[in-house]
């Protein structure tokens, strides 16, 4: 079987393990190689040494080869050539098959506005899917990946993002807790126990 490029650009550190890392770690776990994105450095949400250190640990349990990062701070994320140009030069080097990115309706600006930017920076690219995270709005998936064999790691990951993992916009509710209801959701939707959903902006059935 041909081994595939796969990137997953993330706004910010850990966006990526609660949209897609149980996706990830099936790839990776059949020898498909596995490139990061990370537009911000989480500043916001603890010192960047923090974020770094935990965006490293994360990285290993998904088996990702290397973490390219776009050097913004939180919330100064724009729809621009700039920051066009950035993912493009990430693509030009990776050259995946497929990219994973954040979804276009969420009440965060960096998520809004990378998935703006990677419409247009994967205009060329055949397989570009969106995932949800904690704040996307109207999500309707296209897409089901059942992820029951690789839920626990996909938690492995996001607890890699240690201060993190208490910080939600729901009181006494963990990104964990989120990330295992969301799981058992989109499984109900596509008939299995634990699921990651996606939207599609194109993807190419091979027959």
């Amino acid at each position: 079987m041909k081994k595939i490029k796969i990137l997953a650009i993330g706004a910010h550190p850990d966006d990526i393990e609660f949209g897609c890392a149980g996706t990830l770690i099936k790839y990776t776990e059949k020898g498909h190689r596995l490139f990061l994105m990370v537009m911000t450095e989480g500043g916001l949400g603890a010192p960047t040494s923090v974020r770094a250190r935990e965006q490293s640990d994360s990285k290993e349990i998904l088996g990702a080869e290397d973490i390219f990062w776009g050097g913004y701070e939180d919330t100064h994320l724009l729809v621009d050539q700039k920051t066009i140009g950035k993912i493009e030069e990430v693509i030009s080097k990776v050259k995946p098959d497929f990219i994973f990115c954040n979804f276009l309706d969420d009440t965060h600006q960096d998520h809004r506005h990378l998935a703006q930017a990677t419409i247009s920076a994967t205009r060329y690219i055949r397989n570009v899917l969106f995932y949800e995270g904690p704040t996307t709005q109207n999500f309707t998936p296209h897409i089901f990946v059942d992820i029951s064999d690789t839920l626990d790691r996909k938690i492995k990951a996001l607890e890699a993002h240690r201060s993190q993992v208490a910080k939600t916009n729901i009181e006494d509710l963990t990104v964990v807790e989120l990330a295992r209801s969301s799981a058992n959701f989109r499984g109900i939707q596509g008939r299995v126990k634990y699921a990651e959903a996606f939207h599609s902006l194109r993807l190419f059935i091979n027959i």
